[in-house]
């Protein structure tokens, strides 16, 4: 029996976070989708009723897709009867009031002007609201890990802010800058030379993470990831927060560190063996040609414009389907979907190396003849294979839904 549910269509790689971050603490848990929240997973008709539901990160629109009204309703009504939400990043949008919005929160979420200040990644100080119950008593301040986190639209005084934006920290990034390799006053510079404006102090005072009532229930939004590997801060207050929803207390230490490349194989499949290496090949090939980089054993590192977050997810979650044993839902599963799974994976192998290559051509080029490499053509290569940003597509969301299918097959 479980007492959290995790909501698991459309997290990607944010799920395997979470996912990952209860397993390592024996906290039990229960993967969930859509249909299955639709259908009253909240209500008990998966033989647990759960006290809190946890959203993670991911495009909210698409989980909204997927609950559909009726599902969208069935959170809404868990949370108005006494249970609690938490969500990072997506799962934080999710709950805000607006399109694709579960209205959990009377807050909206707000835009950026400036495209750049969204890309911002790594970890930042926190002041924390001393004296609130969903803080730890010896907590008076964090560092915690956003990783390019949205915005919230304060609307009224009904939502209590947990945690404000401080400075960043020693591992802050925008886009793909690191800004502790820049010298003091580069960003001012570029500033006034080029009008380009890269600094984070924009975001210095702006709401973290808030909690507010909803009927019975508690909703409890971040745009911190709090459930980030080896982060102590972090997991220190997930922790906290988790024995508040579930009447008890946890305190195992930080989340493990998380090593991608390292995982165990507990499933011999070929096909999923031939992905791994497949992946592992051409995140060779992008670190060589200076198009991605390891930021940490689990997170990538990629220059502006290049898919890294769709590579990370992909690898990710076909290293954790090997690292788990199969069960005979899973294996029926991938048994009627392996040769489909083996013909898109052979096409985004070979559509993704060349596009690859053609990026890396065109860096070397453009001093010298800037239009040799089409952008347009670029563009369309990577459109085909990874879909435009926001919106997923091409042939990696086709991978990805089979994946998560499978992973969710996996857990049960």
């Amino acid at each position: 029996m479980s007492s959290i549910h995790i909501y698991w269509d459309e997290s990607h790689f944010w799920g395997l976070l979470i996912t990952r971050a209860l397993s390592a603490w024996g906290i039990p848990h229960r993967l969930v989708r859509g249909q299955e929240i639709a259908d009253g997973a909240l209500s008990g008709k998966l033989g647990d009723t759960p006290k809190l539901l946890i959203v993670p990160g991911g495009r909210a629109k698409g989980k909204a897709d997927r609950l559909t009204a009726r599902g969208m309703d069935a959170i809404c009504q868990f949370v108005h009867d006494g249970g609690t939400y938490l969500g990072f990043c997506g799962g934080t949008g999710l709950a805000l009031t607006g399109p694709y919005g579960l209205g959990l929160s009377p807050w909206t979420r707000r835009g950026y002007k400036n495209r750049l200040h969204h890309f911002l990644s790594g970890h930042v100080n926190v002041t924390l609201t001393q004296g609130n119950s969903l803080i730890p008593d010896d907590m008076k301040d964090a560092l915690l890990p956003v990783w390019w986190p949205g915005r919230f639209a304060p609307k009224d005084d009904s939502v209590t802010v947990l945690a404000r934006y401080g400075k960043p920290g020693p591992d802050f990034w925008v886009a793909d800058i690191n800004l502790s390799t820049l010298p003091k006053g580069t960003m001012a510079d570029w500033e006034n030379l080029y009008g380009i404006h890269l600094s984070p102090d924009f975001m210095d005072g702006l709401p973290c993470v808030t909690a507010n009532d909803f009927g019975q229930g508690t909703v409890i939004l971040s745009y911190a990831h709090l459930e980030t590997p080896a982060s102590p801060h972090a997991n220190h207050w997930l922790q906290h927060i988790l024995g508040k929803a579930l009447g008890t207390t946890f305190d195992t230490g930080p989340v493990p560190a998380w090593d991608i490349s390292a995982r165990p194989t507990h499933w011999d499949d070929p096909i999923l063996l031939s992905a791994q290496k497949a992946m592992e090949q051409i995140i060779t090939t992008g670190t060589d040609h200076f198009l991605l980089f390891w930021r940490n054993p689990w997170l990538l590192g990629w220059r502006r414009g290049i898919p890294g977050a769709g590579i990370n997810s992909l690898y990710s979650l076909i290293c954790e389907s090997v690292a788990t044993e199969p069960n005979n839902d899973a294996l029926e599963f991938w048994n009627r979907n392996r040769n489909r799974f083996k013909e898109l994976m052979d096409l985004l192998v070979n559509g993704l190396t060349g596009y690859l290559l053609a990026e890396r051509l065109a860096m070397t080029v453009f001093h010298s003849d800037p239009l040799a490499v089409s952008t347009e053509g670029l563009r369309e290569q990577r459109r085909a294979l990874f879909g435009i940003p926001p919106e997923p597509g091409g042939i990696h969301a086709d991978l990805v839904a089979l994946l998560e299918e499978l992973y969710w097959r996996l857990s049960r």
